[in-house]
């Protein structure tokens, strides 16, 4: 039998498991994406939405752990409870996750190494592109076991280069512009930030990694989870405290823009320290979440072909797997947080939160439970349809620019 001490160490590292994956290019969009809203909007949007991927994250632990099978997967346990139907809306929506996310971390590096090397538009951009996803795309086919090993250290160097970016910021924040509201625009932020708190894919790992003990799995997912809601909340913060709305250099030209926070804070600052360490978060961010995503997608398509297609050809699967992400990263490289938009408000709303709100409800053995049940899934149902009108033009809810006020936007000289 195992010690209280080892047991308390595999729910640690699980828990920073879980964390290393809720930090990806989620964490990258939040300020430039949520910012404007203001940062009291972005706090309740961050605990509103964390406690909903919660809830649904339990709801998936308890049917792995239930199962307790190896072979545990989503379309499977959708077909189960939901019929065909269930099993191939879970089959789109995961393909639209995982290749959503493999092409916003390809965008998303490039538009980091572009900006803040100052590589002009044209053949030097996809060189940057094709050597990210070259770079990238060779360590998830070869290094999955040297990914495993190192997953320790490149966490470390990860929250070390984030504790720079974060105290560096910290000196130029303006409590004032944490005044600034804008409530209408806070429903448009909510794809990226439940992109954040999205770890779901790894829910059956994490059960059979803790043994299916339950007590293990709840206490490794709430360290986790509320890990990365203090590492998000931290960043908003220091992102909304030292942007600007406006301006050549502020959260509004990023967002116009489409890149991260860290491309802003690099040229606001002017230290080359400063420019080296939101590069390494950056890219350890974009280069760990592929490797996860870039496997995950890989067994599916293996999965796909091998089972449906009856086809066994290892370039095949290759080609399906990462061809598609460059092609649309070549196609449009500005499509960083238009991605993140579509794989949160879409993909991770159906798959992780209205598929699993409906098997809570089947599920439920309570008339609380089942309302609630019932009330996750009408709000999850609500975020789809607002992400499909958006993105169809029939609803357009953009940043409020002509009320930004001046004394927000006024960066104070070095």
């Amino acid at each position: 039998m195992k010690s209280t001490g080892a047991g308390i160490g595999i729910v640690i590292s699980v828990a920073f498991l879980i964390t290393g994956n809720l930090i990806g290019a989620g964490i990258l969009a939040l300020p430039v994406n949520t910012g404007l809203s203001g940062f009291v909007p972005s706090m309740i949007g961050l605990l509103v939405m964390c406690g909903m991927m919660f809830f649904s994250a339990v709801v998936l632990a308890r049917e792995a752990t239930e199962t307790r099978a190896a072979t545990f997967n989503y379309p499977s346990l959708y077909h189960r409870y939901l019929g065909g139907a269930g099993k191939w809306i879970a089959v789109l929506a995961n393909l639209l996750i995982l290749y959503g996310l493999l092409t916003a971390y390809l965008t998303g590096g490039t538009t980091v190494i572009v900006q803040l090397f100052g590589i002009p538009a044209g053949p030097g951009v996809w060189a940057v592109t094709l050597g990210l996803f070259v770079a990238m795309t060779g360590v998830t086919v070869m290094g999955e076991a040297l990914i495993r090993k190192c997953n320790a250290v490149l966490m470390i160097l990860m929250w070390g280069s984030f504790a720079i970016i974060v105290f560096m910021a910290f000196q130029h924040m303006e409590v004032k512009r944490l005044a600034f509201t804008d409530w209408v625009f806070l429903p448009a932020t909510f794809p990226v930030i439940i992109t954040a708190f999205h770890f779901h894919n790894i829910i059956p790992s994490v059960c059979g990694s803790l043994e299916w003990r339950w007590p293990r799995i709840m206490g490794a997912m709430v360290i986790g989870m509320i890990s990365g809601l203090v590492m998000n909340a931290v960043w908003i913060l220091v992102g909304v405290g030292a942007l600007p709305l406006k301006g050549a250099i502020s959260l509004g030209a990023a967002y116009d823009a489409g890149v991260p926070a860290t491309v802003p804070l690099a040229e606001i600052l002017h230290s080359s320290f400063f420019t080296s360490a939101a590069l390494t978060f950056a890219l350890l961010a974009i280069v760990t979440s592929y490797v996860a995503n870039g496997i995950g997608l890989l067994g599916f398509i293996q999965d796909m072909t091998e089972n449906f297609l009856k086809i066994k050809s290892r370039m095949l699967i290759l080609a399906l797997t990462f061809l598609p992400p460059l092609v649309i990263a070549f196609g449009f490289p500005h499509i960083f947080l238009n991605a993140m938009n579509l794989v949160g408000g879409i993909g991770i709303v159906i798959l992780f939160g209205v598929l699993p709100s409906l098997i809570a409800a089947k599920k439920a053995s309570s008339r609380n439970a089942r309302l609630w049940a019932w009330l996750m899934m009408l709000v999850f149902g609500l975020f789809l349809l607002l992400e499909i009108g958006q993105e169809s033009g029939l609803t357009k809810i953009g940043p409020g620019k002509e009320y930004w006020p001046d004394e927000h936007w006024d960066y104070p000289q070095n």
